[in-house]
Parts: structure tokens; C-alpha cells; sequence
């Protein structure tokens, strides 16, 4: 038997030895024979950046709605700032302005499910289950923060006026015809919901995992009347705006050419101000028509007001400036001071000073703002650029250009104000708001400004199984309580530049 093996593994070496010959053959790495290295767990590449969210204080309540009482001011007798009283006689009584508010809870929440294949598949990779419901609650958390910032539920957007159209001078390629253009106001909520590829988010019709449907508006108002006819020649660009309308973040832009059938005006632009200018071949087809728009979807009843919505509120005291129009397509920008600030927000704080004697703590913008501040703050013609020393512990010295803002100083109190970018605030936008109450406010009896009351903070439930699958929620029943809505400063309608 030996000698039958040796010679059998002689014959095989043989063989693999002749040139040519199709048993031999190299293993390679073509044909998988190797070991995968799968690194365990997933990569998580996702942002989860909650800043709001996470220093936003969290109570506890009861019931259907929260409900509080305000003194909004303490009026004096005769004339309100005169004390003067005659020897021996009695001052007259004085009186109070008041306010009854209530702010009723919502429900957020996501689900998610892993069948029992999956979860036993993913041993040694990962807890399926545990990865999910991690998952989850960082998905909710984006929602809540983008709730917190502009969730409308009382601010409804009226409809565009019919647009104001004329033709640039020159620099465009718009082609030689007539023109016609609709326009349609978008929310917070609007604005991060729609795009010119997907349209302008109207209402959904949601099917929940229990088979049950509720419907979401998207955020948008009702269409514009259609703008007259505007003739353009090659060589000249289409302007186009409306005046601001209270509540918007954003503004959807239709065109049709040639006529005025509203069938044939599709989704050309979405912007940030309240114009726009077209300087490339329109009508771009195949988007959505402005015949989609059917009704105003502005608000939602499953919602509670987000800070930017609590300040759009006329009745809310808070500070709130759009830019002026401009020329329609450039818009407005911020204006540099020329002594290291920018005007619209100083005269922000002024008036946030003058009507209510406090100053906010916190500005959020978006980068593009960011960047837009510390330009006008940064190049004026009076301003230096800001350099800085480092030494380390061996006395060497290196040198780190700053080319941004991260405090600015209010030019009332001389309070600095933190500047933070954010992911969910548009570009266009600034949001400044106060988290603590000055000490003129001492006897306030209202510990934050603004708070999250929740009825039942976030929870997780594990449904029962009917199927061979794990299906988890997690929900919070909540509401943004914001105690001093006039702390609450909003600039908007701001051009880039």
C-alpha cells in the first residue's frame, strides 16, 4: 500500500511538472480560497449632532397640556414711571398685564424590526437587537432636534403674492421667449423636506407599523397667482420675487415659457431669500409642476412649535427681521459695521435690550452664515486679522491663523454671545436665543427660559412577537415650553456674501 501512494504522488508531481499540461494549475487568491476579515461591529458613519437638544433642560408633567400664568408687566398708578404721592394721601392701586398659556403634548417616535435570521446571522458581527435600538434612539434624537428648532403648528404661511418679474441686463443664457412664474413659501420643515429633484414636499400619508395611517403636511404654503408675462432675449437673465412672507425659511420657484398654463410651470429653484434670478437655459422639465400644489400645508396638528415658529408667532414679543428684498436674485447681505460687528445683529441686540432689558447667550447659524459673519467682522477696513500665539511647554512658538468667530460681544451689556454653527439651521438664517434670564429677572420664578416637558420621556417598547420578527419603538411625549419667548431673536432673508 506504501509504495502504491509513493508511487501515485510521483506520478501527480510528474504531471504538474509538464509545461503546457491543464493539470497544472496555481491557486490563487481568484479562486476565494481565503479567509475574510470582517471587522466587527458596523461603522456607524453617520452624524448624530443634537446641540439644542442636549443642553435643553427636561421636566417632568401630567395631563393633556401644560398650562402656566404670566405677569407680562406690573403697570403703575397715574403715570406709569411717576411715584409722586401728596403728604398724607394714598397712592392709586396699580394693575397687571396677564397671560394664560398652554402648550399641549406631542409624540415622536420611530420604529424598527430585525428578523430572527438576521439577528442569529449577525452573532460574532454584532447584537442586532442592541445595534437597533441604539440606532433608534440616535434617530429620534435628530428628529427631536430638528422638532425643537422649527416644528409649526400655529404659524401658517400665506400664499406668495403673484411675482414680481423683470429681466437682468445681461450674462445669462435664458433663451429668447416669454416667461411666467409661480412661487411657493416653504417652512422650516418644508425647506429641509423639499428639493428641486424630489419637488416640494405637499402631505404624506404615513402607514404606521400596526397598519394604521395618519397624514404629515410637508411644510408649504399655497401656490403664488402666476406673475405677468415677461419677455426675455438671449443674453439677459430672469428675475423674479415676492414680497417676505411671515414664517418662510425658503421659496420654491416654477416657470413656465412660451404660455401661461400652469400645467407647463415646473420646480426650477428653491432659495433662501425671497427672490431669485435665473441665468441658464430654463424650463428645466421632468421636475415637479406647480399644479401639485393643491392646498396649503403649512402646519401640523401633531406638532408643537419649534423655537423659530414660537418667535414667528406675532404674539410672542420675540425679535424677528427679515432683510429687505434688494435686487431681486442678490437679495441682502449682512452689513459689516466697520468696527468689528455686523449690523443686523447689533441692532438686534439693541432692540432685544430696549424692549426687554436681556441679551441672548447663544447665536446658531448655518456654516454658510458662519462664514458670511466672520468676513464682515474680519475684513473690514478698520479690522486686523486676528492672529494667534501658541508656546508650548519647550517655548517654541507656532502661529494659527483665525480666520472666524467664535464670541461676540453684545455691544449693550458687553455680554459675549457664543456662535455656534449648525447642521439644521438653513443658510439664510440666524437664530439667537437667551438659555438663562438675566438678574433683573430675579424674582422671574422661571428657572429655565425654555425646557422640554415631557408627560413620558423616551421609552423603548418591544412589541409582542407575532412573527418571526423583533419590532421596536421608541417614543417620547413631549412638548418645547418656552417660558420668555421674547428672548428669542430670528434674522432671516439673508443673501449669501
Amino acid at each position: 500500500m506504501a509504495n502504491m501512494i509513493d508511487d501515485t504522488l510521483n506520478l501527480i508531481k510528474a504531471a504538474h511538472a509538464q509545461q503546457g499540461d491543464n493539470i497544472s494549475k496555481s491557486i490563487t487568491t481568484a479562486n476565494n480560497l481565503v479567509a475574510y476579515d470582517l471587522q466587527a461591529p458596523a461603522k456607524n458613519l453617520y452624524p448624530v449632532q443634537t446641540p439644542i437638544r442636549n443642553t435643553l433642560p427636561r421636566t417632568g408633567g401630567i395631563g393633556t397640556a401644560t398650562n402656566w400664568r404670566t405677569v407680562r408687566n406690573i403697570i403703575g398708578s397715574g403715570f406709569d414711571a411717576m411715584g409722586w404721592v401728596p403728604e398724607g394721601q394714598r397712592s392709586g392701586r396699580m394693575s397687571y398685564l396677564t397671560q394664560s398659556l398652554s402648550a399641549s403634548y406631542k409624540t415622536i417616535g420611530e420604529e424598527d424590526q430585525a428578523t430572527y435570521e438576521a439577528i442569529s446571522a449577525g452573532r460574532g458581527f454584532e447584537d442586532i437587537r442592541a445595534r437597533m435600538t441604539m440606532r433608534l434612539l440616535q434617530k429620534l434624537m435628530l428628529k427631536e432636534e430638528s422638532a425643537i428648532i422649527g416644528g409649526n403648528t400655529s404659524v401658517s404661511l400665506t400664499a406668495p403674492s403673484a411675482p414680481t418679474v423683470s429681466a437682468g441686463a445681461s450674462g445669462g443664457t435664458v433663451a429668447a421667449d416669454n416667461y411666467y412664474v409661480w412661487c411657493v413659501a416653504l417652512t422650516y420643515e418644508g425647506y429641509r423636506n423639499s428639493s428641486v429633484a424630489s419637488g416640494v414636499a405637499t402631505s404624506q400619508t404615513i402607514t404606521g407599523a400596526d397598519g394604521l395611517t395618519y397624514t404629515l403636511s410637508g411644510g408649504s404654503s399655497a401656490a403664488s397667482a402666476i406673475s405677468a408675462v415677461q419677455a426675455i432675449t438671449l443674453g439677459q437673465t430672469l428675475r423674479a420675487s415676492v414680497p417676505v412672507v411671515n414664517g418662510a425659511i425658503g421659496y420654491a420657484w416654477y416657470v413656465s415659457k412660451t404660455n401661461n398654463t400652469a400645467g407647463t410651470a415646473f420646480l426650477q429653484s428653491i432659495t433662501t431669500i425671497n427672490s431669485v434670478e435665473f441665468t441658464a437655459p430654463v424650463v428645466v422639465t421632468g421636475t415637479q409642476l406647480v399644479t401639485a400644489i393643491t392646498a396649503n400645508n403649512s402646519t401640523n396638528s401633531l406638532a408643537f412649535d419649534g423655537l423659530l415658529y414660537q418667535a414667528f408667532n406675532g404674539t410672542s414679543g420675540a425679535y424677528v427681521q427679515a432683510l429687505a428684498t434688494g435686487t431681486a436674485g442678490t437679495g441682502s447681505s449682512l452689513t459689516a459695521s466697520g468696527r468689528g460687528s455686523v449690523e443686523e445683529i447689533d441692532d438686534m441686540l439693541v432692540t432685544m435690550w430696549n424692549n426687554n432689558q436681556l441679551s441672548p447667550t447663544v447665536i446658531y447659524c448655518n456654516a454658510q452664515e458662519i462664514r458670511n459673519i466672520s468676513n464682515k467682522v474680519l475684513s473690514g477696513g478698520t479690522n486686523a486679522p486676528l492672529v494667534r500665539y501658541n508656546l508650548n511647554n519647550e517655548q517654541s512658538m507656532s502661529i494659527g491663523a483665525s480666520p472666524f468667530i467664535d464670541t461676540y460681544f453684545n455691544p449693550i451689556t458687553k455680554q459675549p454671545l457664543k456662535v455656534e454653527v449648525h447642521p439644521n439651521v438653513p443658510p439664510g438664517t440666524i437664530l439667537a436665543w437667551a438659555d438663562n434670564l438675566p438678574a433683573q429677572y430675579q424674582s422671574s420664578e422661571v428657572p429655565n427660559v425654555a425646557e422640554i416637558r415631557a408627560r413620558q420621556d423616551y421609552y423603548q417598547i418591544d412589541w409582542p412577537v407575532t412573527s418571526r420578527q423583533q419590532q421596536v419603538g421608541v417614543y417620547a411625549e413631549e412638548v418645547l415650553v418656552v417660558y420668555a419667548p421674547f428672548a428669542i431673536g430670528i434674522v432671516t432673508n439673508i443673501a449669501n456674501g
